[in-house]
This record gives C-alpha cells, structure tokens and sequence, in this order.
C-alpha cells in the first residue's frame, strides 16, 4: 500500500487550463489575473475589505506592521506557538517581538495572554489562528484599539473560518493576511493576500509591494500611449505575486467552498472515529467555524509513548504525520536573542510536548481517512 503523506495540494485541469490561458496571454507576472484574483477575493470576502496579493503570507505581514508604522524600539506582541514568519517581520522592521504563552484548549494567544506584556513601547499584536480555529478577537481588537495599538491578524490557517459568524478577514482589526502556500486551505503555490478597510494601508502596501514606484508595471506596459515614466517614493520590497501563481488561485477560490466542506467532513469523521482514544482532539463545537488545515492531536498522559516515537510508527506504518509549531522559544535565535527562558511558556511547552497533526487534506479519500485511524489504533495498541 502507498504511503499517505502528510499533505497534497488538490489541483484540478481547471488550474491547469487557467495557467496556460496566462502562459499563452503574454502576461506570466503582475497582470490581468492577479488583478481578478485580488476582486474576486473581495467578492468571496464580501465585505468592505480591499485586498492585495502578495507572494507569501510572510510579505504580507511584513508589508502590514510597515504599514501601521512599526519601526525601531517598537514592541509587537506575538504567540510563541507559531512559525517563526510571524516573529521575524517583526525583526525585518527593527523591532522587537514579545513572545507570550497561549491557551491550553485552543493553542490561540487571548487577551490575557497579553495584557502583562503590554506598555508604551507596544505598537502591535498579532493574533495566530492556529491551525484554523480563530482566536477569541473581539476582546482583543477592543483592548488593543482603546490603547492605539494595531492589530494584525495572521491568518495563514484560517480560510474560509469564521468567528462569531463573520469570515476572518471581515472583522474590524487593522490588516489580516492569508496564505497560500502549497498546504494550505487553498493554494496558488507560493503567495498570499493581504486584506483591510484602512486605505491608507492598503495604499502604503500596494506602493511597497514593488519596489516603492507609485504606478502599477500593469497600468504602464498596457497603455498604448507613451506610459515609462515612474516615481520611487519610498524603499520597497519585491512581494508582488505573479499571474501564473494568481491563475491557479482563481480557480482554487471558486473551489474553496467544497474544499471547505471536505475538510469538515474529514474532521467530523475523525471525531468520531478517534473520541475513544488517549488523544485530546481539537474543541468540537468549533467544527463549521473552523477552516481544518490542521487537525492537532495530543496524546494524553499514560500512553506509554513518547510524541516522536508515535510518529515514526505511524510512518513505519505509511501514514505521514508532522508537527505544529516548534515553538519560538525553543528556537537558538529566539531563545538565545531574547534570552527566552522556557518556564516562561508552560503551556506552550505542554502543547509542544504532545502534538501531533494527523493528515487532513481534500484529496484524502474516507479510505485513507480510516487507514490514518486504524493505524493509530495500531500504534496506541488499543486494538
């Protein structure tokens, strides 16, 4: 029997055909199709939100926190149960991040979680809506707003989730950015988009997105009459996304709604399936509000095996299996820069200790989803 990997992006001919249409157009960077991608985000959004895409959810954080005015002796809080993107825009800017500990049910940092860690040198937060649960925002925007502080939604897990019945990317923070990453919900196979109401963000983004010109390389090489001229008014970056990666990403949105669905199903089906088991699994009542790119599970106290052994047996098995986060703090950078002491994040550690996420993606199969349970069974020697 083949291996199960981990994950697989789900790409269909419709992609492909929309990727030759962008191939045979002339137009392989910034164009027509990123353009369509970033209205057709809107509209899927549907909300008063502008979007721009990106060429990873990182740019777009980076992009976002220059925006809001982060800069040298600023402070920005940040989870430590996160990748290590979410910390090192923050660093890109000269700032520094303030690495707090998370919730023991959701993994998701709160608002008590960031309380202690907030002062005048705090400019802003970034909420992680870890493996596609949000986190718990509205106490969040309303403490970091009547404090002037911005906050800034890492959403790279959390399409299409919703809290309290709003799309993330529809609440009322500053800037929300997506990824889409060949793992993720949906793909364009590198990039992201970056969403807010704030023009003046928005406008900020779009000229440093490339390179600090204030005129659109689309807007100049279509015009049929003499259009070179440009300005540099700021240092930009190079983060602008490409057609052929906007291409797929057409056709991947008008699929995400059935993708969102399979992977309910998926999740409802583990549910089910591992309930019995020594494994805590994710917060149930969750379960349409959440976008499922990840299900974590954590092996409880008691069952004779360690997190790394379980793995290994699991892919002795042929089943692929992974983790999420090593957190910050356990990083040599983060830990030796900051001087992180790890009895800082006992939960986190916790966390760290037992996860591990099992495969969950569109193109499984319920077969492959019962070969990923018997084997844990297997491995957990409950049957």
């Amino acid at each position: 029997m083949s291996f199960l990997p981990f994950a697989l992006p789900d790409i269909s001919e419709l992609e492909i055909n929309e990727v030759v249409q962008a191939l045979r157009s002339g137009w392989v960077t910034t164009g027509p199709k990123t353009k369509q991608f970033e209205s057709d985000f809107e509209s899927f959004l549907n909300s008063n939100v502008t979007a721009l895409a990106v060429n990873s959810a990182t740019s777009g954080l980076h992009l976002a926190l220059e925006a809001v005015g982060v800069t040298v002796g600023d402070e920005v809080i940040v989870p430590s149960y996160t990748f290590t993107a979410t910390a090192e825009i923050v660093r890109y800017l000269g700032a520094t991040p303030i690495i707090v500990d998370v919730d023991p049910d959701t993994f998701n940092i709160t608002l008590a979680n960031i309380i202690p860690s907030v002062n005048e040198r705090t400019k802003a937060i970034i909420p992680v809506h870890f493996a596609g649960l949000p986190c718990d925002m509205q106490p969040i925007i309303d403490f970091a707003h009547s404090k002037g502080i911005k906050v800034i939604e890492d959403a790279a897990h959390a399409l299409p989730a919703k809290y309290n019945g709003q799309l993330i990317g529809t609440l009322d923070s500053d800037v929300t950015v997506f990824s889409f990453y060949a793992n993720k919900t949906m793909t364009t196979g590198e990039g992201g988009m970056l969403v807010s109401r704030d023009q003046s963000i928005i406008e900020r983004c779009k000229i440093m997105r490339l390179h600090g010109i204030n005129r659109d390389a689309f807007d100049r090489y279509q015009s049929t009459k003499p259009a070179w001229h440009y300005e540099i008014v700021a240092p930009g970056f190079k983060y602008n996304m490409p057609d052929i990666c906007a291409a797929i990403g057409l056709q991947q949105l008008k699929r995400l709604p059935d993708f969102h669905e399979k992977r309910c199903s998926l999740a409802k089906y583990f549910f089910d399936k591992l309930k019995c088991l020594p494994l805590i699994l994710p917060p149930y009542e969750t379960i349409s509000a959440h976008a499922w790119h990840l299900f974590p599970v954590r092996l409880m106290e008691g069952c004779n095996i360690t997190r790394d052994e379980f793995i290994n047996k699991m892919s002795d098995l042929g089943i692929g299996c992974s983790v999420h986060f090593i957190p910050l703090h356990t990083h040599p950078y983060w830990k030796g820069e900051y001087d992180l002491k790890s009895e800082s994040f006992p939960v986190t550690n916790n966390l760290f200790k037992n996860e591990v996420s099992i495969p969950l993606y569109t193109k499984m199969s319920f077969n492959d989803a019962d070969r990923v349970v018997a084997a844990i069974e297997t491995v957990l020697q409950v049957k």
